[in-house]
């Protein structure tokens, strides 16, 4: 009962891992073009960060039911945490407890990078007095971040909580084939005590 539900708990944090890791590779054709990709004419590199700024502007205005499923999903995922995480083994504490702290890590990013980002992106608040300006030439605020930087710290923050999703996945994949090696070598040592235990009796009746 106990690994059933176990296997169970494991499925509520994989899925919505996946889940998230599906939204933020839809996003990555803008992503890439506004922090890897070098076009040709260097001029045509406003296209990229227009788009980008288009995509994030439609993806926050949004339906709210959008934003809604987003936050079960990752509720979802924390549910999971918990259920795993309830009565632990050592096991559970190593690999879940990592987990936890790359998921939340996540959910950091999300709250102060990303929708932070996106509510910048919708009002055009860049930099001083909302200024649009992407090299803030000229001007004496130059601790402000520009509309370039602001859309390239939020394509960063994809990235990075792409990464920290990852990570989740190879802990729990490593969860995973620990306990199944763990299960092996246990069937083996009772495979090899079952067959001393023969051994004795059949020595006992000769």
């Amino acid at each position: 009962m106990g690994a059933k539900s176990n296997s169970f708990a494991t499925f509520l944090i994989v899925c919505p891992t996946c889940f998230f890791l599906g939204i933020l590779f839809s996003s990555f054709p803008y992503d890439y073009n506004v922090l890897w990709h070098v076009p040709q004419p260097p001029d045509s590199r406003e296209v990229y960060f227009s788009l980008l700024e288009d995509h994030l502007k439609f993806l926050h205005a949004s339906p709210p039911i959008i934003s809604r499923i987003l936050h079960i999903v990752i509720g979802t995922g924390l549910l999971g945490f918990i259920t795993k995480l309830y009565k632990p083994s050592e096991a559970n504490m190593l690999f879940d407890g990592a987990s936890l702290v790359l998921y939340m890590c996540g959910v950091i990013v999300y709250i102060t990078n990303i929708v932070k980002g996106l509510r910048i992106v919708t009002a055009g608040t860049y930099g001083p007095g909302g200024s649009t300006e992407s090299d803030g030439a000229g001007s004496d605020d130059a601790e402000y971040v520009g509309r370039e930087d602001s859309l390239r710290v939020l394509a960063a923050s994809n990235t990075i909580l792409a990464l920290v999703l990852v990570g989740v996945l190879v802990l729990q994949a490593g969860q995973w084939y620990a306990q199944r090696k763990e299960d092996a070598e246990i069937a083996e040592m009772d495979r090899v005590a079952e067959e001393k235990k023969k051994g004795k009796e059949s020595k006992k009746r000769q």
